[in-house]
């Protein structure tokens, strides 16, 4: 009796196993092709030395991480860190934007009527289902000199004459914000549907400010939505492509459009795969970074990112 039961534990563990093997295994298998294989040869072409056509070959080197912190064959120059803090820089700003309009309009579809909220929803959620590209071309028509913008912007005395709102570090901004707006609302508003609204009217009771109420009852709340959207804004728009190229119009490069003119025009893929590299090593940076934040200001629990 006792062996019967224990060979059909065993014939359950392997067909549980399996089942696991079989359910992990293609997801396990479209990771280790498309995102394990190419970054193990980055790595690898990052430390390889520039060939005479740009191509990666042995030996190995440094040289490429030399030349991103802007040592050349003529001496050091600071344009390639200039473009790792501009790309720093639009980074953090572009993000701390996305963070302020974000808040208001999370806060306000939660307060629609439950029929209102999906459209609302759908109405933050629709303009990025538009092709990225389409979108900036958008922004550079509405930007360009002789529009209602430009001309408003000119009118102030903010732009000179006969110059437009696009190609400037402003387009760039304006772009990122809108194009990672709704990564921000759509995990703020997660946080506010769970808000705990008698935590808030305490605060009033205890006749607190609006903003030490937020601070105090709102914030901690929707701490961990904050978290999920700042990673998943802050880490694209590091090494964003498209908007710098587009609506930057080559006066504000970024470490995407780096990387991308290595592999491209300027035929130094090592160099190329040094940038990729630094920007995998940043999102890694920037993950820990905002779990130790959330285990901090979460009262002692991490917050799952």
């Amino acid at each position: 009796m006792a062996n019967t039961q224990l060979v059909t534990r065993r014939h359950a563990v392997v067909s549980e196993t399996r089942h696991l093997l079989f359910s992990v295994m293609p997801g396990a298998l479209w990771i280790f092709i498309f995102l394990v294989l190419p970054s193990l040869y980055l790595m690898a072409v990052a430390f390889m030395t520039n060939g005479s056509y740009g191509l990666p070959e042995l030996p190995l080197s440094l040289d490429a991480f030399k030349q991103l912190a802007g040592f050349g064959f003529l001496g050091w120059s600071p344009g390639n860190l200039y473009t790792l803090l501009r790309s720093l820089w639009q980074t953090l700003v572009s993000t701390a934007l996305v963070v302020v309009v974000a808040y208001p309009i999370a806060y306000y579809i939660t307060t629609c009527r439950a029929k209102l909220r999906p459209l609302m929803l759908l109405a933050v959620v629709v303009p990025s289902w538009t092709n990225q590209v389409i979108r900036a071309f958008g922004w550079m028509n509405l930007l360009a000199p002789g529009t209602p913008l430009s001309d408003a912007a000119q009118a102030l005395g903010l732009i000179g004459d006969y110059m437009g709102l696009y190609p400037s570090n402003f387009a760039v901004t304006l772009g990122l914000v809108y194009n990672f707006l709704p990564f921000m609302v759509l995990p703020l508003y997660a946080a506010f549907e769970k808000l705990d609204v008698a935590q808030v009217q305490a605060a009033q009771d205890l006749y607190a400010s609006p903003m030490r109420a937020f601070w105090h009852a709102v914030f901690p709340q929707t701490l961990p939505g904050l978290l999920a959207g700042t990673v998943l804004v802050a880490i694209p728009a590091f090494g964003m492509y498209v908007i710098p190229e587009l609506l930057g119009g080559g006066k504000g490069m970024m470490l995407g459009n780096l990387v991308a003119n290595q592999f491209a025009g300027g035929s130094n893929w090592p160099l190329g795969a040094a940038g990729a590299l630094l920007m995998l090593l940043a999102t890694f940076v920037g993950l820990f970074a905002m779990r130790r934040i959330g285990k901090r200001l979460g009262g002692g629990e991490e917050v799952v990112i």
